[in-house]
């Protein structure tokens, strides 16, 4: 019951990452959309290597990686494995979320395959209606729009995508939260994955949940971050 109250009340962010419990804590601050600038790192090579930090070597060292720039994502890095790496920023937590506009989120996400050509796209999206000055109510009646019109590519089976780095920001309550593999599917309460059930692993990810984006996320909790040292209280 504690780790539901705690999952990601904010993010997502994959990223993600928000909380499976009711509403948001109400000492949450809410913050305006900031200047274009202070989403993004002035240190290419930082942005880089936090985008690898997602994963461990193994997945991150051949991946492709992306970073932030005034109109969207941009490739810097060419891989070979078919993986996606980079930092999403706040507006892809929840829609209801009090931080969707902190400027101070950072999450390093990987994609696999199957993810980078049926949820990366909607980063894409939503992260280029966000640079362009949009409010967030905006930005969700952009995205209804796009859902409606089908210009996005259906999810594809087998999606996922790794979140374990110990540098990440999920928010102003949440941190670094935890290691975790975040898993997506068409959109769900959960129960069919048994979500937040006592004793049960996998949370349900609010991300997407009341989103104009059709998917569900689960997030599963692992015991080392993507270097290989074990989260403290979670080592082996």
């Amino acid at each position: 019951m504690l780790a539901r109250m705690i999952v990601m009340r904010s993010f997502v962010l994959a990223g993600a990452l928000s909380v499976a419990g009711q509403g948001y804590a109400q000492d949450s601050k809410t913050y305006p959309r900031a200047p274009t600038a202070q989403y993004l790192m002035s240190d290419q090579k930082a942005e880089i290597a936090l985008a690898r930090s997602a994963a461990p070597a193994a997945v991150s060292r051949d991946a492709t990686i992306q970073v932030l720039a005034a109109h969207g994502y941009e490739t810097v890095v060419k891989g070979t494995n078919g993986f996606v790496c980079l930092v999403e920023r706040s507006w892809m937590g929840a829609v209801d979320s009090p931080e969707f506009w902190n400027p101070k989120m950072r999450g390093p996400v990987c994609f696999n395959p199957p993810a980078v050509r049926s949820v990366l796209p909607i980063t894409h999206k939503r992260t280029e209606l966000a640079l362009t000055g949009l409010s967030r109510s905006e930005l969700i009646a952009g995205m209804q729009d796009v859902v409606r019109k089908k210009q996005l590519p259906a999810l594809e089976p087998g999606a996922m995508a790794y979140m374990m780095s110990k540098q990440g920001q999920l928010g102003d309550a949440n941190g670094h939260w935890h290691p975790h593999l975040m898993f997506y599917s068409a959109r769900s309460d959960g129960a069919d994955w048994g979500a937040d059930a006592p004793g049960s692993p996998v949370l349900l990810n609010p991300q997407f949940q009341g989103a104009p984006e059709p998917l569900a996320t689960f997030i599963v909790r692992v015991a080392d971050w993507s270097d290989g040292t074990p989260e403290p209280g979670r080592g082996h």
